[in-house]
């Protein structure tokens, strides 16, 4: 129940309306203006940056203060002491594994690594130079076709089922969508590898040659997914939402949630870091592309730095930084013109008073690109790797929604066309 209600004025209206105000374990009140339908009003709040959509118990952002709570951990205990396995479990369960569940919540998923035989044949219909996620898009749809025994979403054991599947197979898709996209053959996953060890395995072996997994390669690898397992409602989790609001099956839903996520405002924003550091070319040229972007009358924009949400340094991108700075030292890769180039960026991002002045710090797309182009995944594929990360996050929010007291989705307008008008003759 409100313990504090809203008092609303509206010109024509006799009334003073009361709207009742909730509030959250921590975080700003909300006002319900549920009721305003049945006076023939509505809000308007285009991209729904002043809406609650939902109430939820799984992540907590405050961007003003740069805080980031999966369940209450804070991201950066979780990137020390947790990997994306157990924060995968944390994120659907509410609460740590114990060491038994753990074990068994990870044997789980390396059983259902593999995928159907037929979706190596399914590969075939896609040219070999589509673009990864359009791929990703069509076979996570398509996983609903070769796994319908799990579909039910009224049943708790068929949802839960749909959660392993989706979490087990994403790594192992996204490596498939890679090899087909250069030609080499799958790989099959091992089960005796951990869950980033067996996706570079995938992505890096063939069947020729097999060569050992660095730990601290596969250790970048967990912190790219940990970092991105989560960020509350943003686009692709609110898809996500609003697809399942109808009913439609896990696979589609989060197949919705891949889609989302291409766009280069969302998903693509690390893959933008490194094309940006194309266009600037050289670190001759960095002077300029900095007086570019300070210019508001210049459409060139300095990619990786700032965040919609975070008006403080982004929590993820402390972590990024010190594993860029392993992935870096431990490949050798220090003097790479372009890594020395974002180096330099950085340093002038985290020194230069515009910017400070601004909060734009680099954030984690920008450090998590440079991991991912040093590690030799291709850039095109930057957005395959964050819904890899993102899946266990996206089905908790599926999940919730679906277990509890859910409505379909569906905004209303201002409607600004013409209004009725006959037909001519």
């Amino acid at each position: 129940m409100a313990d504090k209600k809203a008092q609303l004025k509206i010109d024509g209206l006799d009334e003073t309306l009361e709207l009742p105000i909730y509030s959250g374990s921590i975080g700003p009140d909300v006002v319900d203006v549920r009721s305003l339908t049945a006076k023939g009003l509505f809000t308007y709040d285009p991209g729904f940056v002043s809406t609650a959509s939902c109430d939820s118990k799984i992540t907590y952002i405050d961007g003003g203060k740069g805080v980031l709570l999966h369940r209450g951990y804070p991201i950066e205990q979780l990137a020390e002491k947790s990997d994306f396995l157990e924060t995968s479990f944390l994120l659907l369960h509410g609460e740590l594994p114990s060491k038994e569940e753990k074990e068994k919540f990870e044997k789980t998923i390396g059983g259902h690594t593999m995928v159907n035989e037929q979706i190596h044949t399914f590969f075939n219909g896609f040219r070999r130079d589509a673009h990864p996620m359009a791929v990703m898009c069509g076979v996570v749809g398509a996983l609903s076709a070769f796994y319908h025994d799990s579909l039910d979403i009224r049943d708790a054991r068929h949802r839960e089922i749909a959660a392993h599947r989706l979490i087990a197979k994403m790594p192992t898709l996204a490596a498939m969508v890679y090899k087909y996209n250069i030609g080499q053959p799958f790989m099959y996953p091992k089960n005796d590898l951990s869950y980033s060890e067996n996706f570079l395995h995938m992505m890096f072996n063939t069947p020729c040659e097999e060569k050992p997994i660095s730990p601290v390669l596969a250790n970048a690898m967990d912190k790219v997914f940990l970092l991105h397992a989560d960020h509350e409602q943003n686009a692709s989790t609110s898809t996500v939402r609003m697809a399942g609001s109808t009913g439609a099956n896990p696979f589609a839903c989060i197949a919705a949630g891949i889609a989302a996520l291409w766009g280069p405002a969302h998903g693509g924003a690390n893959e933008a870091v490194l094309n940006m550091l194309d266009e600037i070319g050289d670190e001759s040229n960095i002077d300029k592309f900095l007086a570019k972007a300070k210019d508001k009358e210049d459409p060139f924009r300095l990619m990786g730095f700032g965040h919609r949400v975070y008006k403080n340094y982004d929590p993820r991108a402390t972590v990024m930084k010190a594993t860029c700075d392993e992935v870096l030292a431990e490949l050798g890769l220090e003097d790479d013109p372009q890594l020395k180039m974002a180096m330099k960026l950085e340093k002038i991002a985290l020194e230069d008073e515009y910017f400070v002045k601004r909060g734009l710090y680099p954030n984690v797309d920008f450090y998590s690109g440079i991991i991912l182009k040093a590690i030799g995944i291709p850039t095109e594929l930057f957005t395959v790797i964050f819904a890899t990360g993102r899946t266990p996050g996206w089905i908790a929010h599926w999940n919730e929604m679906i277990s509890g007291d859910y409505r379909i989705a569906r905004p209303r307008q201002l409607y600004t066309g013409h209004a009725k008008r006959d037909y001519p003759g």
